[in-house]
């Protein structure tokens, strides 16, 4: 079976475009926990779910472009970074966390349109952890679970918000030594 070969950066594309929809539904009722808050969080975890499956396609069917590799972290970037400001906004999570998340995400996707006509800097394994780990603690905090089982949820919310800001860092701090080396090593072997 032949898919589109643009199919993969079709839906990236969509994850984008589903990003301010999703902030609109989020603060829409101005975080009563209703059935837009619940509406919101499903969009969320469906659009962050393609992460996945456009990688799955572009892989499975040899169609990985330079383009999918630069627009896939952008996309995951605009819907993270979306429900972390959302969440800020409605007072369910610092600031100070969304501002070292979205220094950090803002950082490395400006240095990847910096490299793009030297190299694409395609996303590391702990880039794709630290989405992921972003991924759990952001639908965790997006559902409104609270109000089925009690407030217990916001620690178990809590420790996933922790690993994900911790992982957030780790990979920046990665992709930095990465690239320091890289440029290194082509420095002396020039």
């Amino acid at each position: 079976m032949a898919i589109p070969r643009q199919l993969p950066n079709a839906i990236t594309i969509v994850r984008i475009l589903f990003a301010p929809v999703f902030l609109w539904m989020l603060l829409a009722d101005a975080g009563a926990d209703g059935a837009l808050r619940w509406w919101a969080a499903v969009l969320f975890i469906v659009a962050i779910a393609t992460d996945w499956v456009d990688g799955y396609l572009a892989r499975k069917y040899e169609i990985v472009t330079d383009l999918g590799k630069l627009l896939d972290p952008i996309a995951d970037k605009a819907l993270t970074g979306i429900a972390f400001v959302g969440l800020s906004i409605l007072g369910e999570l610092p600031w100070w966390v969304t501002i070292i998340v979205l220094v950090r995400e803002i950082g490395i996707t400006i240095y990847r349109l910096v490299v793009v006509s030297d190299h694409v800097l395609a996303a590391a394994w702990m880039g794709k952890l630290k989405t992921f780990a972003q991924a759990i603690a952001l639908s965790l905090a997006l559902l409104p679970l609270w109000t089925l089982v009690g407030e217990w949820i916001w620690w178990v919310n809590g420790v996933a918000m922790a690993i994900a800001v911790v992982l957030t860092i780790a990979s920046g701090i990665d992709y930095i030594v990465a690239e320091v080396r890289a440029a290194r090593s082509k420095k002396g072997a020039a």
